[in-house]
């Protein structure tokens, strides 16, 4: 695709919590960019958001979303399981595609995809890759600022991270293993990107679970990178109190820590302190829309973006499964193997 003429012309597919989101921001606070059509398996619920926006579209479904004329890039936050097909039919059109993560459900999925979008580079049919995903904390000003602060030497060679991802509650269904693939799969991919280093081995462990979870919660992974740096990985959804996102870096010569987003802090009764966030929304708020403006400024210039790619989906969904055979193994240190395709 050649550069686009602004605005950017953008098709959300899904219209839950995510695509209502990225309809609003991409509307509300996005430069370059309009809605021009919004879909979702409720009818209902994609009307209303289409409300919200003028000029703004119903189409049937996702399919339709892609082949419009009148739609030039497309936004996906559709349940995971149909993220790999629409995916393909973005690539088929040649129309950029932001996906929410996960890329899809499984690994082989992940591997069609990336091939479908290397075959379309090397055919010609596509100038530039197409196809990017929602790892939104590579846009998060306080981890822009921690890796920033990496590369500076600040803290020497980094030698190990700490992690910390808390929530006030897991969602309906939620499982040990989906714990892995929906909320420490955005560790498997911000922690190579803080580093600039793969990860190559994992472990998983368990201790006592919290009394309101009938699966493995809190878990601890061990993350292994390329470079030597372990990163221990606190993964805690049913946290209750608050959502929690930490991290600390231990270099030879000091330390960094994640910058947390202001907070108005109040005292009172003999206490002070200040409010935490109910969820991930408004944590990222920032990230989120800069996340978005890359997309559209990317497409509007006719270049690459710097969002995460299709390969680094397929990379988060193999470290995803390492971890998740780390589980059904007792916590062995498991090796992360990556498909040719990835090399």
């Amino acid at each position: 695709m050649t550069a686009a003429v602004a605005p950017v012309r953008v098709g959300v597919i899904g219209t839950g919590i995510m695509g209502a989101d990225h309809a609003r921001n991409l509307h509300r606070f996005v430069s370059g960019a309009v809605i021009a059509a919004v879909t979702d398996w409720d009818a209902d619920r994609a009307a209303a958001v289409a409300a919200e926006i003028p000029g703004c579209r119903v189409l049937t479904d996702g399919f339709a979303i892609i082949a419009d004329a009148d739609v030039d890039a497309v936004l996906i936050a559709s349940a995971d399981h149909t993220h790999a097909e629409l995916v393909l039919a973005a690539i088929a059109a040649g129309k950029p595609v932001l996906c929410e993560k996960p890329l899809a459900p499984t690994v082989a999925e992940c591997i069609t995809v990336v091939q479908a979008e290397q075959d379309a580079l090397r055919d010609g049919r596509i100038e530039r890759p197409v196809v990017t995903l929602g790892f939104m904390r590579r846009f998060d000003p306080g981890y822009v600022q921690l890796r920033d602060t990496l590369r500076s030497g600040a803290i020497g060679t980094p030698l190990l991270v700490h992690h910390v991802s808390r929530g006030v509650s897991s969602g309906p269904g939620a499982t040990s293993e989906s714990s892995v693939t929906g909320s420490s799969v955005h560790e498997f991919d911000i922690v190579p990107w803080l580093l600039g280093s793969p990860i190559v081995e994992v472990s998983w462990h368990s201790g006592r679970p919290t009394a309101v979870s009938d699966f493995q919660d809190p878990q601890l992974l061990h993350l292994r990178t390329a470079d030597g740096v372990l990163t221990v990985q606190e993964t805690f959804l049913n946290a209750r109190y608050g959502y929690v996102i930490g991290a600390e870096v231990v270099g030879e010569t000091g330390t960094a820590v994640l910058p947390q987003p202001a907070a108005v802090v109040t005292g009172g009764n003999l206490s002070v302190g200040h409010g935490l966030a109910a969820d991930w929304r408004p944590r990222f708020a920032d990230a989120y829309r800069l996340e978005l403006q890359e997309w559209v400024d990317a497409i509007i210039a006719g270049r690459e973006s710097t969002l995460a790619t299709a390969r680094d989906g397929l990379v988060a969904a193999v470290v995803s499964d390492a971890v998740i055979a780390s589980m059904h193994a007792g916590g062995a240190a498991t090796a992360v193997a990556l498909p040719d395709v990835a090399s």
